[in-house]
């Protein structure tokens, strides 16, 4: 297996996050971690994200507001290899370390809600403001973005972090 390190920008993990809509957010209340799958939006350094009112993954995050959040792909299954030979597949995944924060206000939250309805849905009407009291939506400050790429035996590495201030 070749590897080749790649640490020049963000674009190429951006551009998976841009293109993906289900990701893997990570959670830990002291010691119990809990993942969970989730539909999101990428914008400005920022995964966006809605959730109930109440429930676990609410519970997790106002315990422990630092997440992981991981995204996939893969083309194709892995192909068959010979004993001692490189298995050979067709993958990347990204994961971002970050804090979350709960939109308290309502007119930003009805905002990104909004933006999440649009990007699922594009032709949809924009929500009524009422229906912004009756869930939450979750930005995620990314602070480090890795991604790892494999095509055809070659594997390369991305690591960017973000400047703060």
């Amino acid at each position: 297996m070749k590897t080749k390190e790649v640490v020049t920008s963000c674009e190429e993990i951006e551009k998976v996050l841009r293109e993906g809509n289900l990701g893997f957010l990570g959670l830990s209340d002291g010691d119990v971690p809990y993942v969970v799958p989730l539909t999101y939006i990428y914008r400005d350094g920022k995964i966006i994200f809605h959730c109930a009112l109440t429930g676990k993954k609410l519970d997790y995050l106002q315990a422990n507001n630092k997440v992981c959040f991981t995204v996939a792909r893969q083309e194709g299954t892995p192909e068959q290899h010979e004993k001692n030979n490189a298995c050979l597949i067709h993958a990347e995944s990204v994961m971002c370390f970050g804090t979350a924060r709960l939109v308290e206000d309502l007119t930003e939250r009805h905002a990104l809600l909004n933006e999440i309805n649009k990007y699922f849905k594009p032709d949809a009407e924009e929500l009524p403001f009422k229906r912004t009291k009756h869930c939450y939506a979750v930005e995620i400050a990314i602070s480090e973005m890795t991604m790892r790429r494999e095509v055809n035996l070659i594997r390369q590495h991305w690591k960017y972090t973000f400047q703060v201030g």
